[in-house]
């Protein structure tokens, strides 16, 4: 599914939105998520939003292995427009997101749905619908150097003139995004307000499991 020039986006701050509840899935305001929906509730979920805004709202529940129709969520969450689609021989649906804004969750609810339907509170990042200009204060040495010794630490290993070139914003979103952090981590990276608390928050995240490989402390948790 392609979208021509002429598409025209709808509001992006609808009053409700259909839940995805995903732990250890992050999304960010202009991140890009790939989905492998195969859950029936979901595909219905894709269905109803491709009908509707094309939105749906990434959000972590708080136990990781919470079953049920209903977990507890943590309170943020951020909303994806589905900005590709298709769909397999086997009737999975392969969906790529890309995050608008983050939005507080006012309440839940279930309606008709077989999935949860939230009402966002969207006033609680109006920083979203901007530029952030505290990508300008981002120490980018201190983040890579981070960066540098995190892939050694956990013996990961990236594109790294790729990393290096990226612009600050598409570095921030996609190291919170793809570093394989904790749930609660991810959801702590979610909350930060600025692109610059991301990547201290980042730095915290990178340097405290560098110190956990050596044994030592990370003198940003003292």
């Amino acid at each position: 599914m392609t979208r021509g020039p002429g598409f025209k986006r709808r509001a992006a701050t609808p009053e409700t939105l259909p839940l995805f509840p995903l732990p250890g899935a992050l999304l960010l305001p202009r991140g890009q998520l790939p989905l492998n929906i195969f859950e029936p509730r979901y595909l219905r979920m894709i269905d109803a939003a491709l009908a509707g805004s094309r939105l749906i709202g990434m959000i972590q529940p708080q136990d990781i292995d919470a079953q049920g129709p209903a977990p507890a969520l943590y309170g943020i969450g951020c909303a994806g427009r589905i900005t590709s689609f298709a769909e397999t021989d086997d009737g999975r649906y392969l969906v790529n997101l890309t995050g608008t804004r983050r939005f507080a969750l006012a309440e839940t609810f279930a309606g008709d749905a077989p999935y949860l339907i939230g009402r966002p509170d969207w006033s609680a990042f109006t920083i979203d619908a901007q530029e952030d200009q505290s990508a300008e204060d981002v120490d980018r040495d201190e983040l890579l150097d981070a960066l540098k010794r995190y892939l050694a630490a956990e013996s990961l290993q990236i594109e790294w003139d790729q990393a290096a070139a990226a612009p600050t914003e598409a570095l921030i979103v996609s190291l919170a995004m793809g570093c394989p952090f904790e749930s609660n981590e991810k959801q702590a990276l979610l909350e930060m307000q600025t692109l610059a608390e991301q990547a201290r928050c980042l730095i915290t995240l990178m340097r405290f499991s560098d110190a956990d490989d050596s044994g030592g402390d990370d003198p940003l948790l003292q």
